[in-house]
């Protein structure tokens, strides 16, 4: 019987002379990838009648560009014929330390048909979230040479919307769910998540995009759920909700699957205790729900960050969503065993170091004195009746960044000072520190600035690229853009000062001067201690075809 593959191949970890691919195929098999004359084999592991395969190629030459083919049971599945017509087709390029380095990066991207009326903007219909930038950047990429290619795309959050489902899963969930019941128009559990991603991978231009362009991947709220773990208040409040832990298992067990695994690398793929498991298990099902369950209820246990190397450049990916301390009087963003173990790979002789993180660290200043202001009232600065009013403002207006989170915002100001100092980094500071963001639905590039005296040498940046495909109607746009205003940051930081918070030892401002709220991405991109940032925003093209436009370039060292 011929196989078919449900989704993939994605091209996920890509170092100098391996990689790894992801598939989900209709039934268990073995699945291969021919490089060069060369097979590479994995069988397929089974979770709840889905079965997957992560395959890694060996022996490549750094710098090199190669075609593959992917086989199950023997049978040539990939590239179809359709996509071979259409396509150039998919190649693993492995990466080379003397060549120049590109990382494109966004967050926010929802599953929706590249027609009208999804592909109009916010303001011009209420199902519109513009064009797709990702969308876009396949098909720029089609057009151009290999050599002029992102070599990597980090995907910084809301992969998915779990709460804002796309139609296709809209349908699956009312053939499933006949007689409705909560969560209504959300997905329920772990089968429901698998439609999902589904249907944000398999359009055929993403689909050939995520074959041949090396993906990393972390989550944020709404690839579970709006607000998930924004306090303790609203933990305890949806695990008393009937539906909740299907959701909430459901949703690590499928993260796991489609996104934590090709974020590793081959030796820590061979390291990793779940992997072993799941791979020699006939029904890995019941053990990835064990495991799923732990990860919410026991977040010590558990560590979704993660690290790359390119040469002299490090990325270092911090979870800031499921691994959360939240307790009154000591939030924290990651646990503290989490905290060093981003301390040490933070130290080293690196020409760059770019720091991943879904929620921004730099907000719009007066965003951030509000959300420091929150903060402070939550935790009874103004007395207990204000605490509980500044829990229901926490929720209601997603005050959860960095910045409300005011112990891990000093403990990263007083890190990345280390590092721009070469205190932290051997005497060697980087030429840059880069934190890359998204989550806010508007992007921006502001340069840091550590109080009077200090002896940093690194360029210090944030860059936030959002939304990918998720654009905001005008009343949003207006709050978010009053927070880069100085009316705005005046009144926050009175507020602030007023619940006892310390003004912050780091200061910003914008490079630009307004932030951008269109769908766009945006390319890191790196040659020896040189760095650039670049922003393209999304074009309306025709109603098929978004293309991409420079809308601001940068250099950063």
């Amino acid at each position: 019987m011929e196989r078919k593959l449900i989704l993939g191949p994605l091209l996920r970890y890509t170092g100098q002379t391996d990689a790894t691919l992801w598939v989900e195929t209709d039934a268990a098999c073995k699945v291969e990838v021919r490089v060069d004359g060369e097979t590479h084999g994995s069988e397929t592991f089974h979770v709840y009648g889905h079965h997957y395969a992560l395959v890694r190629v060996e022996g490549l030459a750094p710098g090199g560009t190669y075609e593959y083919e992917v086989t199950l049971d023997g049978e040539k599945i990939w590239p179809e014929q359709e996509a071979a017509r259409q396509f150039p087709p998919p190649v693993i390029r492995t990466f080379e330390p003397e060549k120049v380095f590109r990382l494109a990066f966004g967050s926010c991207r929802v599953a929706l048909p590249n027609t009208p009326p999804y592909t109009l903007s916010a303001d011009e219909d209420e199902n519109g979230h513009g064009p797709d930038a990702l969308y876009a950047l396949a098909r720029k990429m089609r057009r151009e040479d290999t050599e002029k290619w992102p070599n990597a795309l980090l995907m910084l959050g809301d992969q998915i919307y779990a709460d804002e489902v796309s139609p296709g899963t809209r349908e699956f969930i009312d053939s499933r769910r006949k007689e409705g019941g909560p969560p209504m128009d959300q997905v329920a559990d772990f089968e429901e998540y698998t439609h999902l991603y589904k249907d944000a991978w398999q359009d055929p231009t993403i689909r050939w995009l995520l074959s041949t362009l090396p993906t990393a991947m972390i989550f944020d709220d709404h690839d579970v759920n709006d607000d998930w773990n924004i306090s303790r208040d609203w933990v305890e409040m949806m695990r008393k909700k009937p539906w909740w832990q299907e959701r909430i298992v459901g949703g690590f067990m499928s993260y796991w699957i489609y996104q934590h695994l090709g974020n590793l690398s081959p030796e820590e793929l061979e390291e990793d205790e779940m992997y072993r498991r799941v791979r020699e298990s006939e029904d890995a099902s019941q053990a990835l729900r064990e495991f799923a369950y732990k990860a919410d209820r026991e977040t010590s246990g558990t560590r979704w960050s993660f690290h790359r190397d390119f040469g002299r450049t490090r990325l270092i990916v911090v979870d800031s969503r499921a691994g959360r301390v939240l307790k009154n009087g000591r939030r924290l963003m990651v646990d503290d065993k989490e905290w060093r173990w981003i301390e040490e790979k933070a130290a080293g002789d690196f020409d760059h170091l770019l720091l991943g993180t879904s929620l921004p660290f730099l907000m719009p200043p007066g965003l951030h004195h509000f959300e420091a202001w929150n903060e402070a009232v939550c935790d009874g600065a103004w007395g207990k009746s204000a605490a509980r009013l500044g829990e229901k403002l926490r929720q209601a207006a997603d005050l959860e960044h960095w910045s409300a989170f005011h112990e891990s915002f000093d403990a990263l100001t007083n890190l990345l000072e280390a590092i721009a100092t070469g205190e932290h980094s051997g005497g060697h500071p980087p030429a840059s520190i880069v934190l890359l963001s998204g989550d806010v639905h508007h992007g921006y590039l502001a340069k840091a600035e550590f109080g009077n005296g200090s002896r940093a040498r690194s360029a210090v940046y944030q860059a936030v690229c959002s939304p990918l495909r998720n654009q905001l109607g005008r009343p949003e746009r207006i709050g978010l853009g009053s927070g880069w205003t100085k009316p705005g940051e005046v009144i926050g930081k009175v507020l602030s000062r007023l619940a006892g918070v310390k003004d912050p030892s780091v200061s910003w401002r914008l490079t630009h001067e307004k932030p951008w709220f269109d769908n766009h991405v945006s390319t890191v991109e790196l040659a020896g201690r040189e760095a650039r940032l670049g922003v393209d925003g999304t074009t309306d093209g025709d109603e098929k075809n978004p293309c991409l436009r420079r809308i601001f370039e940068h250099r950063l060292a």
